[in-house]
């Protein structure tokens, strides 16, 4: 099945040392080789599995950081608004524009 969708055969010369390299390389990133050099021609960084999982980690911290600022608005519209409710709104903030800084830095953009 994989043939009607890759058609078209290459064959590649590596010294020892490369072919090492991008075994270990695939390997860590669990995909075969084909794939991995698949993945390194098609220059998508969201396909890449460290990209993904930096990514999946980002939104499941906007989420639960977005939990608590639900629960401060609440408190607000409910009249139960403190200045320690303002003070930890801001510090979810923070750590917000604190993460997704450390996400753009490990990304490269």
């Amino acid at each position: 099945m994989a043939d009607s969708v890759h058609c078209i055969k290459k064959t590649l010369r590596l010294m020892p040392d490369e072919a090492k390299m991008l075994a270990e390389k695939s390997a860590s990133a669990g995909m075969c080789e084909a794939d991995y050099l698949r993945l390194l021609i098609s220059q998508k960084p969201n396909d890449y599995p460290e990209v993904r999982r930096l990514l999946k980690d980002l939104i499941n911290e906007v989420n639960r950081i977005g939990i608590n600022i639900n629960q401060l608005v609440f408190n607000h519209n409910s009249g139960l608004y403190s200045e320690q409710d303002r003070e930890r709104l801001f510090a979810y903030m923070k750590k917000l524009n604190v993460t997704v800084k450390e996400a753009v830095v490990q990304i490269g953009y």
